[in-house]
């Protein structure tokens, strides 16, 4: 049984992803394909996998998570399922954190390595989601900032403009935690809000178009934002309208030449550590596939029309 570990990254579209997959989640096992999102992998399965606090104490928690996943992937393969996408974007680390720090997913690699153990060598694929960093940051500091996050200063938003880290280090981390894995980048460029592309181009199925529309998590509008926010923070919009863009014009060059950079790498190889997958859109049905051949992301401002998802 092929296993997919959807990581995909926060802000990336996997909510809506995942809505998707639960939606559809009787007609893909009629292709052999199941599925197990935040529905499962937060309720107790992944228990033990990271450090934390013990319930049960002088026993071993990542033992226990091994065992429970052990248990509950050999149930899966005696269904008859000959694939498995299993999608948590916290798998990766969280949106708070990398809002704190200023950048992307500091500790996945550390992260990904105790899941590889959890799942002793059953793993076959890794998925990350990636987006242009400008698109990104502005995308997550409007999650952030609706949800009580401070509102960023000239100075913080210039840390993470000059943030060194970016995709590229994220997927080197993942790789370097998961030898022998197989790594696939969907960038949010072509991605994004296509679900049963993501779906296809990782199964090879011809993904059911049923729920395909769906789109969650938003990020609010600038109009919906200031509500949100203390009067003086509101006066800081200005008169912006539609998606907020918080980065002055440096800033927003900046990120996206980090991004370009991500870009190149991975269409010239990614260092043999990762593939990039392809946009077919001269097959039928949006039906995609993940070829060896590497194809470069579309320019970046062709991801405004799901500029906030999540």
């Amino acid at each position: 049984m092929k296993v997919f570990l959807h990581a995909g990254a926060h802000r990336c579209a996997t909510t809506t992803f995942q809505e998707y997959m639960r939606q559809n989640r009787g007609v893909t096992a009629v292709q052999g394909v199941g599925y197990w999102g935040p529905q499962v992998t937060r309720s107790g399965l992944f228990q033990g996998v990271l450090p934390g606090p013990q319930i049960l104490p002088k026993t071993d928690p990542a033992k226990r998570a091994k065992g429970r996943i052990k248990l509950k992937l050999a149930s899966e393969r005696a269904s008859g399922f000959s694939q498995l996408v299993i999608s948590d974007a916290n798998i990766l680390g969280s949106m708070r954190q990398n809002l704190h720090l200023g950048t992307l997913y500091a500790d996945v690699g550390e992260r990904m390595s105790r899941f590889a153990s959890a799942f002793a060598g059953e793993l076959t694929d890794v998925v990350v989601n990636i987006r242009a960093l400008d698109h990104y940051w502005a995308s997550t500091l409007t999650y952030g900032v609706a949800r009580g996050f401070p509102f960023p200063n000239q100075a913080g938003l210039e840390r993470y403009a000059q943030s060194q880290r970016s995709w590229r280090d994220v997927i080197t981390d993942v790789a370097t935690a998961l030898p022998g894995v197989n790594i696939w980048v969907q960038p949010f460029e072509i991605f994004g809000g296509r679900p049963n592309a993501q779906l296809a181009s990782m199964t090879h199925i011809r993904a059911p178009r049923a729920h395909a529309r769906i789109r969650l998590n938003r990020s609010p509008r600038v109009e919906e934002l200031s509500t949100y926010l203390l009067d003086e923070d509101a006066a800081k919009l200005g008169d912006q309208f539609g998606i907020w863009r918080p980065f002055n014009e440096e800033q927003t060059a900046l990120l996206r030449e980090a991004y370009a950079d991500d870009m190149m790498w991975l269409t010239g190889g990614a260092d043999g550590l990762a593939q990039i997958a392809e946009d077919n859109q001269d097959q039928a049905e949006e039906y995609l596939t993940f070829r060896k051949t590497l194809t470069r992301g579309r320019p970046n401002d062709q991801n405004q029309r799901l500029a906030g998802s999540g």
